[in-house]
C-alpha cells in the first residue's frame, strides 16, 4: 500500500470516528478543504460514496460503513504496535484519549492535570467530556470514566470513587410554589429534569428504595438534557426537580440553601465511578500511568499495575 493510500484510509476513519470534517481535520493537522480532497480521491480510487454529507452532519454510508469495520480494528493493532515499540525504547509519549463523564471530568481529571503533565511533559491528553455513554471502542478511546453498572460489556474496570449518593433536588422557590413531594409517586404532579440516554434515547427512570422497596420513577418536566450541568442550571433557575450526583457540587449548593433535598428518606446510592479499557493482553504503559496518577499514586519510574476488577453489573 502507497503512503497516499495509507493516509486516505487515516483520514476517512477519522471522520468517521468524529461525525465532523472540522474535527477530523483538526485532529489530522489538516485544513477541512484538504480533508475533503483526500477522501474524494478515496472515493474515486474505490468507485464508491464512503460519506454521507448535509451542512450539519456527517455519517459513513452502506459501503463506507462496511470498509470502516474492516479498517478501523487494524488501525487500533497499529496503534498498539507503536505503543509497544515506544515503551521497549524506554519512552512515554504520545496522545492518550479519554471519554468521560462531566463529574469525573471535574472532580478526578481537571485537579490532576498538572501533576500529570509535569511527570509526563511529552503527553498528550485528549479528554473528551460526554455523559451520554459513547461505545469507547468505536471511537478509538484509549480508556473511559462511567458510573458502574453503565459500564460497557468485556471491559477491564478499575475503581476510581467509593460509592456515589443521589439526590432529589429543587429550589426553594419552586418548592414554596408547588409543594415538596413526600413519596417518588408525588414526582407525576411535579416538573423534573429529565435525563435522556442517547445509547437509546430513552428517559432515565429515577431510581429510589426504601426499607428494601427499589421504585423507578419516570417522570415529565420542561427540561430534557443528557449533560449534568444543564440538569443542574435547570433546578437552580426553579424549573423543577433535578436527580443528580451528591458529590458533584450538590452538597455546596445544599449548604448554601440554593438547593434542598426532598424525598431524602427514599435516597439511594449508586456503584462508585470506575475507569474501564477495552480487555486486551496489552496495556499501554501511558494508560497505566495516567491511571495510578487518576488514584494518585506515585507517578516516578514504571507505573505499577493497580488492582483490577471485572465490570460490576448493574
Amino acid at each position: 500500500m502507497r503512503g497516499s493510500e495509507f493516509a486516505e484510509l487515516k483520514a476517512f476513519a477519522a471522520v468517521v470516528e468524529r461525525a465532523s470534517f472540522a474535527r477530523a481535520a483538526e485532529h489530522l493537522g489538516l485544513s477541512p478543504s484538504a480533508l475533503s480532497q483526500t477522501i474524494r480521491q478515496l472515493e474515486s480510487r474505490i468507485g464508491a460514496r464512503l460519506l454521507n454529507r448535509t451542512t450539519r452532519s456527517v455519517a459513513p454510508s452502506a459501503s463506507g460503513e462496511l470498509l470502516y469495520r474492516r479498517i478501523a480494528p487494524l488501525f487500533r493493532e497499529m496503534a498498539v504496535a507503536v505503543a509497544e515499540a515506544s515503551e521497549a525504547a524506554g519512552q512515554t509519549t504520545g496522545t492518550l484519549r479519554i471519554n468521560t463523564l462531566g463529574i469525573a471530568a471535574r472532580t478526578i481529571i481537571a485537579p490532576r492535570l498538572s501533576r500529570f503533565h509535569q511527570a509526563f511533559p511529552d503527553v498528550v491528553l485528549d479528554i473528551v467530556v460526554d455523559d451520554a455513554l459513547a461505545d469507547i471502542v468505536a471511537g478509538r478511546f484509549d480508556a473511559g470514566i462511567r458510573v458502574g453498572g453503565r459500564l460497557e460489556k468485556d471491559m477491564v474496570a478499575i475503581r476510581l470513587t467509593p460509592d456515589l449518593n443521589m439526590v432529589a433536588v429543587a429550589s426553594p422557590e419552586y418548592l414554596a410554589s408547588r409543594g415538596i413531594p413526600k413519596t417518588p409517586a408525588d414526582l407525576h404532579s411535579h416538573a423534573c429534569i429529565n435525563w435522556r440516554l442517547q445509547m437509546d434515547g430513552r428517559h432515565y427512570r429515577w431510581e429510589f428504595e426504601k426499607r428494601g422497596k427499589r421504585l423507578e420513577v419516570a417522570v415529565d418536566g420542561p427540561v430534557v438534557t443528557n449533560h449534568a450541568d444543564i440538569g443542574l442550571a435547570a433546578a437552580l433557575n426553579g424549573l423543577g426537580i433535578a436527580y443528580h450526583f451528591e458529590r458533584d457540587g450538590v452538597g455546596e449548593l445544599l449548604a448554601q440553601g440554593r438547593l434542598v433535598q426532598v424525598l431524602a428518606d427514599w435516597s439511594i446510592s449508586r456503584p462508585g465511578m470506575f475507569l474501564y479499557y477495552p480487555n486486551r493482553r496489552h496495556r499501554p504503559a501511558l494508560l497505566g500511568a495516567f491511571i495510578d496518577c487518576l488514584l494518585d499514586k506515585d507517578l516516578e519510574g514504571v507505573p505499577r499495575k493497580p488492582q483490577i476488577a471485572r465490570s460490576p453489573r448493574p
